[in-house]
């Protein structure tokens, strides 16, 4: 049963549809259709019934950050002082601001914060800490890790 019956499951169109859109958000429902094997008018409902059940829910330009010259990508780990409510969603709101920051997640364990940084070598990740994130409120500690090589990069999760 596809996402747009009343079962709101996933079946093998959908999968396939969101499939070939997680490779080319910007390919045309003609070609879509083709490739997976429906006519155009059930393969664009289906893509709008996905939509409108938020399983996709945006369509984006990936930049590449070397091309924008910002070469580096730095993995810190921060430590807040407080983990009041007020604090975290400061510091959230405060981090989602950084143009530099590409993720950032609340975690657990050792530290409060993953976040990743686009920067330009060590000259921009020690413009980067003393100029925008060291201002941020309520850092305790931070540590940090220069990635060498990306494995792995994708941008949703495969269906």
């Amino acid at each position: 049963m596809t996402l747009a019956s009343t079962d709101a499951r996933l079946d093998d169109y959908d999968r396939k549809i969101l499939r070939e859109l997680r490779r080319d958000g910007r390919i045309s429902n003609q070609k879509l259709a083709e490739r997976i094997g429906l006519s155009p008018t059930p393969c664009w409902n289906r893509v709008r019934a996905l939509e409108k059940a938020g399983v996709i829910t945006d369509y984006v330009a990936i930049l590449d950050q070397r091309a924008l010259g910002l070469p580096d990508t730095v993995i810190i780990e921060v430590t807040l002082d407080h983990h009041d409510d007020n604090m975290l969603e400061r510091f959230g709101q405060a981090l989602a601001a950084l143009p530099e920051v590409m993720e950032a997640f609340l975690v657990t364990g050792e530290y409060d914060y993953l976040i990743k940084v686009a920067v330009a070598g060590t000259e921009g990740y020690e413009r980067f800490l003393r100029t925008k994130l060291y201002k941020l409120p309520g850092i305790r500690h931070s540590r940090s890790t220069f990635a060498l090589r990306c494995m792995k990069r994708v941008h949703s999760v495969e269906p």
